[in-house]
């Protein structure tokens, strides 16, 4: 059996799901509403303020699905009464990033300033203190919404091994490079 499968997922009070035909899952909560349709061979029970998913055979197939649709909808618990956060920062000389609600407008060192429109689900700030780097936060209640946008932001300058220049989540570790090393005769 399923080890993440197996664990049901406790449901904080404020937090309403509704089992739909078509094993619709949709779960309400402080933070908004998320939707997601599950498999049909997986079986959901909601049982007095927890979700219990079961497998009907031991199918690799089977198997694959049981944690994954647990997982999914363990983040959507998250996601409606916490959020989820994503914080980035450009590195570079000259690169910047404003927005003007959900319109992100940045300077990322090319000839032309990239305008990128987050979608409305996500709400974005961008902040730049002296001597920092400027940072663009996501918050959001879809996980995979959110890292999809930040994955998209982070491929328009990934970072770059020699100079480390690029937009980069905050923590990551960038491997870097030597340069060339200088010839002698």
């Amino acid at each position: 059996m399923s080890r993440i499968g197996k664990k049901p997922v406790l449901l904080p009070t404020g937090v309403t799901i509704t089992v739909g035909k078509d094993n619709l899952i949709a779960i309400k909560g402080p933070k908004g509403e998320l939707k997601q349709s599950i498999d049909r061979d997986i079986i959901v029970e909601v049982k007095e303020g927890q979700i219990e998913f079961s497998r009907p055979t031991d199918q690799i197939r089977h198997r694959a699905m049981h944690g994954l649709y647990r997982s999914l909808v363990n983040n959507m618990v998250k996601g409606v009464t916490d959020g989820f956060k994503k914080e980035m920062e450009l590195v570079g000389v000259g690169f910047k990033a404003s927005n003007q609600g959900n319109l992100l407008d940045l300077s990322l060192g090319y000839s032309h300033n990239i305008i990128f429109e987050v979608p409305k689900e996500i709400k974005v700030a961008t902040s730049q203190e002296k001597g920092d780097n400027p940072r663009i936060v996501l918050e959001g209640s879809d996980k995979q919404l959110l890292g999809q946008v930040a994955a998209k932001i982070r491929g328009l300058r990934k970072p770059e091994p020699y100079k480390g220049k690029g937009v980069k989540y905050k923590g990551e570790f960038i491997r870097r490079k030597a340069g060339k090393a200088a010839g002698s005769k």
